[in-house]
This record gives C-alpha cells, sequence and structure tokens, in this order.
C-alpha cells in the first residue's frame, strides 16, 4: 500500500510517498480503507526522532483516521464492510490502509465528511480525558486554556461549553482571539501583550480559575499557580515552552491545595482508549451530529502535499485542525 514515510529524522523535507506492506487485522479489530487523517504536533516530533511509537504500533506517522471499513475481525461485533468510522490510533494513519480495534471506532456522523471527521478524534479524546477525567470539571467552573487557537485548544472550548462551564484562553493573534471567542471563550487573552495572569485574575474577580489545560511548561508555571483558585487542577499535556522549571516554591501548592497532572494519550493501554473512546462517543456523538459540536479545520492538504501541511502546522499558522485527504 501506498504510506507517508519518514527517509530519516528531520525536516519535513525528509517525508515520501513510500510503498510499506499493509497491515493484517487480528480478530478483534477492524481494517479501515483509510479517506483522510490529521496532523498532531507528535507527528512532526516523531519525524525528528523525538517522539518513537510505543511498542507495537505502527511506525509511521499518524494517530485518527476517518475512513471505510474493509475487512472486519470475526470477533468484532456492530460492524459491516463499508461502514464509515473514524476514531483514534497509535500511529499508521498517513497510509492507505490501517487498523483499529473494532471498540475504539466510532460511526461517523451522516452530516460529517471523512475530513471533518478525521479532526476529531486525537484533540477531542485528548481534550475530553484532560478536562472530564483527569480534571474531574463540574458545571459553572472557570477553565483557563492555553492555545486556545490549537486543535485540542478549539475541541476544550467546546467541550466546556458544553459541560456548562465557562472557558478563558490565550493565544497569540488577533484572529486566533477571535476564533475563540467564537466558539464560546468567555475571555480570550493575548501572551504576546503581557503576562496573563493579572488578566485572568481580574475576569474570575480575583478568584481565579478551577483548571487549567497547559501545552506549555516551565515559561507558564508561575503563572499557572497564581491563576489558580484554591483546590485548583493544572493539567500538562506538552511542554512545548521547555520541560524545566528552576525554583518551585511547593508552599503555594500546599497552601492553595493544587493538584498538578501530567499525561499523555498514546501511550496508554488498549483497554485504557477503548473506555475513554466510548464515554466520549457517548457525550458527543449525539452534539456532532446535531451541530452542537464541530470539528475545527483549518485547511485540508491532499496528501501528496504532506510537507506543506507540517511546515504550516510548524509555523504554528493554524487555527484548529490541519488535514490531509488520501486521494
Amino acid at each position: 500500500m501506498k504510506a507517508i514515510i519518514v527517509r530519516e529524522p528531520g525536516c519535513a523535507e525528509q517525508l515520501a510517498m513510500g510503498e510499506v506492506p499493509a497491515p493484517e487485522p487480528t480478530e478483534e479489530e477492524l481494517l479501515v480503507r483509510v479517506k483522510a487523517t490529521a496532523l498532531n504536533r507528535a507527528d512532526i516530533l516523531q519525524r525528528e526522532g523525538k517522539y518513537p511509537p510505543p511498542p507495537g504500533a505502527s511506525p509511521l506517522l499518524g494517530l485518527e483516521m476517518a475512513g471505510v471499513v474493509e475487512r472486519v475481525g470475526r470477533k468484532c461485533t456492530g460492524w459491516k464492510e463499508g461502514d464509515r468510522v473514524f476514531g483514534l490510533l497509535p500511529g499508521g494513519g498517513y497510509a492507505e490502509y490501517c487498523v483499529i480495534p473494532g471498540r475504539m471506532a466510532m460511526p461517523i456522523p451522516e452530516n460529517l465528511s471523512f475530513e471533518e471527521a478525521a479532526a476529531v478524534p486525537e484533540v477531542f479524546l485528548t481534550a475530553y480525558q484532560a478536562l472530564f477525567w483527569l480534571g474531574s470539571l463540574q458545571r459553572g467552573q472557570r477553565v483557563l486554556i492555553h492555545a486556545g487557537a490549537s486543535g485540542v485548544g478549539t475541541a476544550a472550548i467546546q467541550l466546556v461549553r458544553e459541560a456548562g462551564a465557562e472557558p478563558l484562553v490565550t493565544a497569540g493573534s488577533p484572529e486566533k482571539l477571535a476564533a475563540c471567542r467564537e466558539l464560546g471563550a468567555a475571555e480570550a487573552f493575548s501572551y504576546r501583550e503581557g503576562p496573563f495572569a493579572p488578566r485572568v485574575k481580574d475576569a474570575t474577580g480575583g478568584r481565579g480559575v478551577d483548571l487549567i489545560l497547559d501545552f506549555v511548561g516551565a515559561p507558564y508555571w508561575e503563572q499557572n499557580v497564581e491563576c489558580l483558585a484554591t483546590d485548583g487542577r493544572l493539567i500538562l499535556i506538552s511542554t512545548l515552552g521547555g520541560p524545566k522549571v528552576e525554583k518551585v516554591n511547593l508552599l503555594t501548592l500546599i497552601s492553595k491545595r493544587i493538584q498538578v497532572t501530567g499525561t499523555t494519550l498514546r501511550a496508554r493501554s488498549v483497554d485504557y482508549k477503548i473506555r475513554l473512546t466510548e464515554d466520549f462517543a457517548r457525550f458527543a456523538l449525539p452534539r456532532f451530529r446535531d451541530g452542537r459540536l464541530k470539528p475545527v479545520i483549518d485547511k485540508v492538504f491532499s496528501w501528496e502535499s504532506v510537507r506543506e501541511a507540517h511546515r504550516r502546522m510548524e509555523e504554528n499558522r493554524n487555527i484548529g485542525k490541519i488535514v490531509l485527504r488520501v486521494d
């Protein structure tokens, strides 16, 4: 089958179309003909040789897909050939075919295209896990979402809104701030206009927020702690700005009873991801069908233009997801 391969670790120019063996599904898996996949920061890190796939996963890039069932494993129930499905992958989405456990696949809502469906799994499941499974989000609480115009950020804004809570965001341009407000952000702060912590405190009447989703890491540590209310939770999803904090005052964490949780989703067990997918599907699929939730797509590229797509993400030009059409 055709697939995007990484000739050797490095820049986007190392991506090329190649031929690799098609995957063989187990009895509990579906073989899916991929119609669309989408970019994630993890793809760039893996391309650079900095984020190897977990043991047993496909070495190909691509953490999500939307496509058509080609073959159904003997122990898979509820699926048939020709069904439109989408879901989370540990790798292998940048290819003509992939395999996915039957219980991790979700039916594509009738009103979504393959490209729209491919923009959902990784970012919405990451945000859902962080907000509800790890962050224990409750109605009426306030959430600060960094990188609000990113794929996970635009998903998180909508999920917070649908949970009856209040999203606040940071982002880096007027266009990105406007996009966040359009999705439902109550407040949107430019990180280019000085520290965000005082503005978050002002916006919350001095109380602070109950939950923070952070992708930046060390540079935001002190302001994040300042922004959190008593019993607040900080969920660290990535450390794009750096992983090492030089000085940490642990007394502040104790006095405010702050919980700090680090998370990754890709290396979680299949059982965990099945349970997460099933929980998310119950909450989200009806909302995608009636339009309360929507995939936010920045741009759709042919997978022949994968290098250009990667460069767009590396330049932080995207608002929402960058999608690859497998054509």
